[in-house]
């Protein structure tokens, strides 16, 4: 038999983690930017692509299917096979008569497929990994995770610039750009078919064990933490003004100057935000990191929780002065996106340090699931509100809405040497 130290990790790690992040970007930002080049209304963009959310905060619910039937291994490839198909499906709609309907319920299938994916990708890295170089590999998976963002939201959004352009035809141009992440899905699929170990530990469920009932006691286990209040507040309310502000930024670099906006093209988008600004974050994640391992999660917490909000100002003064600069537009969403990066670090390290104990896989999950709770709601009025507002005033509400994580940040108890190596 294949066993856990057959294959080199560093021939499915990193495709592992890559294609992990895909679908969930596809579902949560590229769907914004791809419907706001077709036309559709801020309000129905932000509520229909919020819903999107869904299938993470309730993925913990489910869990336990994956250990019941198969082998995680056998769920990842199946799983990819099944993300392809949705993703071809997807660039299949979009010259219906009824697309944004009929692409949203594919991008459903897709994005449940997608959270059950992450369950499956998880546990078989756990099995498919020593306790060591599950250590050593989390910052390989991290970055080919933070590569996958920056390939999805740099590459391909100037790809469907260019397509309209050049084509004229801005429904083909995103369905070219579907059927190309079709192709890379099918290639993933078949590329772990072959490599990925075969650990003796991937098995189903044990006879005579009840999963589901572990499960639940698991689950119930997590909300009799101390504290418990005051841990859902803080996950709940740190991204509250993120969520809001998260579905109208696309919105607000592309729409017009007239319509308030910077007036930004699909590729000059790509750049600013998807390559420039994912670069950026990804260094601000780095360097939280860094600073957490040095001086422990306690000592750095009220700096990251200003890192990640107080950037939020840079919309506000965008919308107010609307600069045509490329470069200045370029240096104003890196400064945000390096906040962002750098202070969201924080909730990371934060989520991992009230997992700890002997659930600590089920109840990462479970704070995952509430963290996408938290941007889900939040995100499904703020169409609705920008477009009664104004994108000035909506970014003023979205810095007063962070408010309530400051105060959850004053009253979070947190170990003083957690994080420090």
């Amino acid at each position: 038999m294949q066993t856990t130290q057959s294959k080199n990790p560093w021939l499915w790690v990193p495709s592992l983690y890559f294609g992990q992040a895909i679908p969930y970007i596809v579902a949560n930002s590229l769907s914004v930017i791809m419907y706001k080049d077709m036309g559709l209304s801020n309000t129905d963009i932000a509520f229909y692509t919020s819903l999107l959310y869904l299938p993470w905060v309730i993925k913990p619910l489910w869990s336990p299917v994956v250990d019941l039937f198969g082998t995680k291994r056998g769920w990842t490839v199946s799983l990819q096979l099944v993300l392809a198909a949705a993703l071809g499906a997807v660039g299949g709609t979009l010259h219906l008569p009824s697309f944004f309907m009929i692409s949203l319920a594919v991008m459903w299938v897709m994005a449940f497929a997608s959270a059950t994916h992450d369950i499956s990708a998880d546990g078989f890295y756990m099995l498919g990994l020593r306790q060591q170089q599950q250590a050593a590999y989390v910052g390989v998976r991290s970055t080919f995770y933070r590569l996958a963002t920056l390939a999805a939201q740099g590459p391909l959004v100037i790809l469907a610039g260019h397509l309209s352009t050049s084509l004229g035809d801005v429904h083909q141009a995103w369905s070219i750009v579907f059927f190309v992440l079709c192709g890379l899905f099918f290639a993933l699929c078949a590329w772990h078919q072959a490599v990925l170990p075969r650990p003796d530990t991937d098995h189903r469920a044990a006879e005579g064990t009840n999963p589901v009932a572990s499960f639940f006691a698991t689950f119930a286990s997590f909300f009799r933490k101390r504290d418990i209040w005051l841990i859902l507040g803080f996950i709940l309310t740190f991204r509250l003004g993120e969520s809001q502000l998260l579905k109208l930024v696309a919105p607000f670099l592309k729409d017009p100057v007239s319509a308030g906006g910077l007036g930004l093209t699909t590729e000059q988008y790509g750049t600013a935000y998807g390559t420039i600004g994912i670069i950026a974050l990804t260094i601000g994640g780095l360097f939280g990191g860094y600073l957490i391992s040095r001086l422990g999660l306690k000592r750095c917490l009220w700096l990251m929780v200003l890192a990640v909000h107080l950037p939020d100002l840079v919309f506000v003064y965008l919308s107010s002065a609307q600069p045509q600069n490329f470069g200045v537009i370029c240096g104003f969403l890196a400064i945000e996106q390096f906040g962002y990066g750098f202070g969201f670090t924080a909730m990371l390290m934060y989520m991992i340090m009230v997992s700890e104990g002997p659930y600590k896989t089920a109840h990462y999950a479970i704070c995952t699931g509430l963290m996408a709770l938290g941007m889900m709601v939040p995100g499904m009025w703020s169409g609705k509100l920008q477009e009664m507002i104004g994108y000035q005033h909506f970014f003023v509400w979205t810095c007063l809405a962070t408010i309530p994580a400051f105060a959850m940040a004053a009253l979070v108890k947190i170990d003083p040497e957690f994080g420090k190596k």
